[in-house]
């Protein structure tokens, strides 16, 4: 791959080999991301965001995360991620409680539907991730290709400005 590639015309562009491969991570991703959430929506009657905030706050286990520390996980603005946080809690989902280190603050922590929700949804998510994420690779190229992402996913992470 050229990286250093000098590009002239719209059909330079288009052909140039780097950005080719970044359009191509780009539309596995969304395509991905599309069929991936239409499972989550159809066999668990989640959607991908929500199961990404069940996640997030299964990960952080008690007392739960703050609405800043959700917004900021998911690249949101603090009010989307009200907004998601007042529907996930309406399905029984989440719940907010008193943040024991600062009593004017409030936390979001998971029910225990919230805690059967996410354990569900995963199960579909994983033989989903295995049959359209995985199967289409090389299986000696899987974890080195895992690792990559990883590597890429952190790198952009912490280039992102952080949240007031």
């Amino acid at each position: 791959m050229d990286e250093h590639a000098e590009i002239a015309t719209p059909r330079e562009a288009a052909d140039n080999a780097l950005i080719l491969a970044f359009g191509r991570l780009q539309g596995a991703a969304n395509r991905l991301e599309y069929i991936l959430g239409r499972a989550l929506e159809t066999e668990c009657g989640i959607s991908h965001l929500v199961y990404e905030v069940l996640l997030i706050l299964g990960r952080a286990g008690e007392p739960g995360l703050s609405m800043r520390a959700i917004a900021q996980e998911q690249v949101l603005t603090t009010g989307g991620a009200t907004r998601l946080v007042d529907r996930m809690e309406a399905a029984g989902l989440v719940e907010r409680v008193e943040d024991p280190g600062d009593r004017r603050g409030r936390l979001v922590r998971l029910t225990p539907l919230g805690q059967e929700t996410t354990v569900a949804a995963s199960r579909v998510h994983m033989e989903n991730i295995r049959r359209y994420f995985l199967a289409p690779l090389p299986p000696e190229d899987r974890d080195r290709f895992a690792d990559n992402l990883r590597l890429l996913s952190h790198a952009a992470r912490d280039m992102l400005p952080r949240l007031p």
